[in-house]
């Protein structure tokens, strides 16, 4: 295989960075790894995140498909099951829905099915995030995947945590979902909207280092440890929860910011312990707000903390309403910095 190219950063600084940096990674230790997507080989994936890898590996382990999710999720199941180890990119987690028999009926179940005979080692990536591209290239749809049983679901929030979960997840031998923010890659699409939320997150956007680590399912990370209430957050909204606890420091309130990392499985424990100091929760996460991630970890503390609990759980998440094109309306129903201090300070005395 080639090697790096002269001056290749000794980390990845950025999630586009770590992903890249895991798949190489990943391929060049194990020959059943191979990828698939949409534009993926010679255009480098909508989000820059393959770009390099078809002169890397050649074009039998990165391959461009057709413009049907279906067919590319369904040749990655068939491919997995006979041993190889595909991940897939679909340009938004939104076109997922295209292939949802094939993850939820096909992937999904057939180790259950086969009675163990048979394993599905799939990974597919899939972009999510309001980025000012209206109802249906904008959705957060990670809780639709932990309502199907056999999936595994990935969400990470930083360089850090990509590169070490997307590891886990193309070793693990079922299938994973995992989702990754558009706002947090540290880049733009090409032609898109030059957008990024990366710029000032500072030390909470932890690098990736070089070099071998995984970075485990089920273990959530406490990103700044609080006595008054514990704060439940995903993805972008992770770092949106850190700005709001900064600003209420200064208030003398300090709040415990929780990512889960993955949310299935769900580090159950480690929730349930910060609620127990604490005795206060609020959940934030960028999907809507009915049967979404913030309503599984509220159903959580009340039936394992519920004695612990000084104040009722408050769920903030997108409204029940498509996401909206025009700038000023999707800043309205997006969780904001200032929305989650405001929740944090209508559960305490």
């Amino acid at each position: 295989m080639p090697a790096e190219p002269a001056g290749a950063p000794a980390e990845a600084r950025s999630i586009v960075q770590a992903l890249r940096m895991a798949l190489i990674e990943e391929m060049e230790r194990d020959p059943s790894v191979f990828l698939l997507g949409e534009d993926i080989a010679v255009f480098g994936g909508a989000y820059r995140v393959t770009e390099g890898l078809l002169a890397r590996f050649g074009e039998s382990r990165v391959r461009d498909t057709p413009i049907s999710e279906a067919a590319i999720v369904g040749a990655a199941v068939g491919a997995a099951m006979t041993g190889l180890r595909p991940v897939v990119e679909i340009q938004f987690n939104d076109f997922l829905a295209c292939a949802m028999d094939q993850i939820v009926n096909q992937a999904a179940k057939m180790r259950f099915m086969m009675g163990g005979q048979v394993t599905v080692p799939l990974v597919i990536r899939a972009p999510v995030g309001a980025t000012g591209r209206a109802a249906q290239h904008s959705q957060s749809l990670e809780a639709w995947f932990m309502h199907a049983p056999g999936l595994k679901v990935a969400f990470p929030s930083t360089p850090y945590d990509a590169k070490g979960l997307l590891k886990s997840a193309i070793r693990d031998d079922n299938p994973v979902m995992f989702f990754e923010h558009k706002l947090l890659y540290g880049g733009s699409s090409p032609g898109g909207k030059a957008k990024t939320a990366v710029d000032g997150l500072g030390e909470a956007f932890r690098p990736a280092p070089a070099g071998e680590y995984v970075v485990p399912f089920g273990v959530a990370d406490v990103k700044r440890p609080g006595r008054d209430v514990t704060v439940v957050a995903t993805g972008l909204m992770v770092h949106k929860a850190l700005a709001a606890a900064a600003a209420l420091a200064a208030e003398g309130i300090e709040v415990e910011v929780i990512d889960p990392r993955t949310l299935v499985p769900l580090d159950r424990a480690a929730i349930v312990a910060s609620v127990r100091k604490t005795g206060r929760l609020v959940v934030v996460s960028e999907d809507v707000l009915t049967c979404g991630v913030a309503s599984e970890i509220a159903a959580l503390a009340a039936e394992e903390a519920l004695w612990s609990l000084d104040a009722p759980v408050v769920r903030v998440s997108v409204p029940d309403t498509p996401i909206p094109f025009a700038p000023n309306n999707e800043a309205a129903v997006i969780p904001q910095e200032q929305t989650i201090v405001r929740a944090v300070r209508s559960v305490l005395p």
